[in-house]
């Protein structure tokens, strides 16, 4: 089988270290934890004005609502923190989180164009990779529109739906709030992210749950680890670097 010519040796090269740079980075890969809320500012009697979900990487597995009061396990995951000592923590958390969310939403009620009862959806969401937070945001929707995000790293905000940029205006300017926000998601968030952690590497084969956080959150590679392996193998031969005896 021919060799490639000399020349070509430096762009295969170039090509190998970023397909090994690649695999690094799926070895040293990130999790994530999200924390779906949808708060409602009025409800039935005997129906919850707050639920939540929470994803460890897109996988779902804990679920709260404000009638119970209590978090419910999923799968595997959900049944190793639940025999953890953060559980009680997590439970008293996304109670006084929902409860926060929906004075939070009855404050910004006058601004909302509806006549009727309003919701809103926000997903929390922090990301760590070799054993640092990476990323932190918040994501709001009112009404079924997502209006606003708020990078918890950087502290800034963007305006999606334009309608809720004086709502952006009135919360940047509160201080303790935004302040707020950075401790729940790269202090809280970032905590809880590093313990569930290990007993996800513990689990036999994590797969996606049917229900997924929104995609805008994370990003991870959609190259699977066994083609990345082979390019490397195939560059590796071609530049020269790798003997390939034929019998």
């Amino acid at each position: 089988v021919p060799r490639m010519p000399l020349t070509c040796r430096p762009v295969n090269l170039l090509l190998l270290l970023l397909l090994l740079l690649t695999a690094l980075e799926i070895m040293v890969s990130a999790h994530s934890l999200c924390f779906s809320f949808t708060i409602k500012s009025w409800s039935r009697p005997g129906q919850p004005w707050c639920e939540a979900q929470v994803f460890m990487n897109k996988n779902l597995f804990l679920q709260y609502d404000s009638d119970s009061n209590m978090v419910k396990p999923l799968g595997f995951l959900g049944k190793k923190v639940n025999a953890t000592s953060t559980w009680g923590e997590l439970t008293q958390t996304l109670g006084e989180v929902g409860r926060d969310l929906r004075m939070l939403l009855l404050d910004i009620k006058p601004q909302i164009k509806t006549s009727g009862p309003s919701t809103l959806q926000v997903e929390m969401f922090c990301q760590r990779k070799a054993e640092r937070c990476t990323g932190a945001s918040w994501q709001l929707a009112i009404n079924g529109e997502k209006s606003l995000i708020l990078d918890a790293m950087k502290m800034t905000w963007t305006v999606i739906n334009h309608e809720a940029s004086k709502i952006k205006e009135t919360w940047k300017k509160d201080s303790g709030l935004e302040k707020y926000f950075r401790k729940l998601s790269v202090g809280d968030c970032n905590h809880w992210l590093r313990e569930f952690s290990e007993h996800w590497e513990a689990m036999p084969e994590p797969t996606v749950s049917p229900v997924n956080a929104s995609d805008i959150h994370g990003s991870y590679s959609s190259l699977p680890d066994t083609w990345i392996i082979l390019g490397a193998f195939i560059l590796l031969w071609q530049a020269g670097l790798w003997p390939l005896r034929m019998s």
